[in-house]
């Protein structure tokens, strides 16, 4: 059994749900002994030489890279590439040459690099409830109870701290990109005006009315102002992805969270069914002659080059206009150095106990309480349909019965007590049609906006390449 990573760990509209192995996820897992030995090596463009497996001959950790002032060590790069590549054998698929996947690593790590950075000069800061949140949430995502999953996790060779230091890193880039990214995305009524438009239409005559696709996206990155020599590199690096993707018994998916510098990697590519007009035309028309199961050849776009998969063609139902709408309400308390998360979470869970004991009502406190502009209404947040919310809240509100009350509720906005008053299948209005609108273009704009947030922090970041040594004698 493989323990799965939910969706609300990742940013809202930049992925659907997360399928990955905790063991390989990429992340790097603090705790573990490093080598004695720390040395730098002369500089030089990037290392290729082969991965020792961790039984093997011992040799000298020393740093491989350098990223602002802070390094990467040979021991850090060996490991996640031995995660990566133990993950690749057990998918199934072809299994890259070593040196292929550690400059792939190393990117990735390169990267994580800087998005730390940025949270760490940005004090955004992860607090032990919103880990907690997330392991729980995890178990709720793979079915089974919170001991079980870690039981599970142990049995491969993960601990619990090791666990929640990963889900505290993916806490800590997720708060970063919404913090960076959403200021970032604006959606005007001409656009909202267009995209109806389109629906109507049928996406530029690309497909029909209603018509959804569900793409798998693996990206090689090209920097900006990238030598003809560097497109070159990742013009190859593109087309071997594909031919190792149209391999028999390929794992796409594998192939994504290895190669693919895309937010969506994590995911294994993939992007979700959606309508066709909540796609870029250039992954329309790259892959409309294709059937399920087509893997273009390379696409190049602004950010570099995509190798495209088509995992589901179909056309949305005809009740596609009516959804199953909640109607909520909420305590919000908001966190800072006056009020941390544990604090508010726990404030919360007694006023929880106060209304389900009959002593208060949530209207009641939710108007003395409550830090947002719903107060005045006793926390009456309305009739909402699927992806108003963030993650975690709509999380948390799909699991409540009418009448429930939740457990205290984390996000990026504060910690939240959220109350389920009704459900109803209803269609939507013209202005509920054009919020809904609003949503798939944001979560469009989302994804646009973090890949060229993403390039921008790349670019800007010094980086600086070592050679890598032979192995030093025992």
């Amino acid at each position: 059994m493989q323990i799965r990573v939910v969706s609300a760990l990742v940013l809202a509209g930049l992925a659907s749900a997360l399928a990955m192995p905790i063991a390989a996820q990429g992340i790097r897992v603090p705790g573990a002994s490093a080598p004695t030995v720390l040395r730098s090596a002369p500089s030089n463009p990037a290392p290729s030489a082969a991965v020792q497996a961790p039984d093997a001959v011992r040799t000298a950790d020393y740093i491989v890279a350098v990223v602002n002032s802070e390094p990467i060590t040979r021991y850090e790069l060996d490991r996640r590439t031995e995660r990566v590549r133990r993950q690749l054998q057990t998918s199934g698929g072809q299994v890259p040459p070593t040196d292929v996947i550690t400059r792939e690593v190393l990117e990735r790590l390169i990267f994580e690099k800087v998005q730390l950075q940025l949270a760490r000069d940005a004090d955004i800061k992860v607090d032990d409830l919103a880990v907690t949140q997330a392991e729980d949430m995890v178990a709720r995502e793979n079915n089974i109870s919170r001991d079980a999953m870690l039981r599970q996790l142990a049995q491969d060779g993960v601990n619990q701290e090791q666990f929640r230091a990963e889900l505290r890193t993916q806490l800590l880039l997720q708060r970063l990109r919404e913090r960076e990214v959403s200021a970032r995305v604006k959606v005007s009524e001409l656009d909202i005006d267009q995209y109806l438009r389109k629906q109507e239409e049928g996406s530029s005559g690309a497909a029909a009315p209603g018509a959804e696709i569900n793409l798998a996206n693996i990206l090689i990155s090209v920097p900006e102002n990238a030598s003809p020599s560097q497109v070159t590199e990742r013009q190859k690096r593109a087309f071997s992805v594909v031919e190792q993707a149209r391999a028999a018994g390929a794992d796409f998916a594998a192939l994504a969270k290895e190669f693919s510098d895309a937010p969506d990697a994590a995911q294994g590519g993939e992007m979700g069914l959606r309508p066709v007009n909540r796609y870029p035309e250039l992954f329309l028309n790259a892959t409309a002659k294709l059937a399920v199961n087509g893997i273009t050849d390379p696409v190049r776009s602004g950010a570099g080059f995509h190798v495209l998969k088509v995992l589901d063609k179909g056309r949305a139902g005809s009740n596609a206009s009516s959804v199953v709408q909640s109607h909520a309400r909420h305590i919000l308390l908001r966190t800072g150095p006056e009020l941390t998360e544990a604090a508010a979470a726990a404030r919360l869970a007694e006023y929880r106990t106060r209304i389900e004991g009959g002593l208060a009502t949530f209207e009641s406190l939710a108007r003395e309480h409550s830090q947002d502009g719903s107060s005045a209404q006793g926390g009456d947040l309305g009739w909402s349909s699927p992806g108003r919310y963030v993650p975690e809240f709509e999380q948390a509100l799909d699991a409540l019965k009418p009448g429930e009350i939740s457990q205290p509720v984390v996000s990026r906005f504060g910690v939240h007590l959220i109350q389920l008053v009704e459900r109803r299948k209803s269609k939507l209005d013209t202005r509920e049609q054009r919020e809904v609108a609003r949503e798939a273009l944001r979560q469009k704009k989302l994804e646009e906006a973090y890949t060229d947030w993403a390039r921008e922090q790349r670019a800007r970041a010094y980086v600086e390449y070592r050679d890598v040594p032979q192995a030093l004698p025992n």
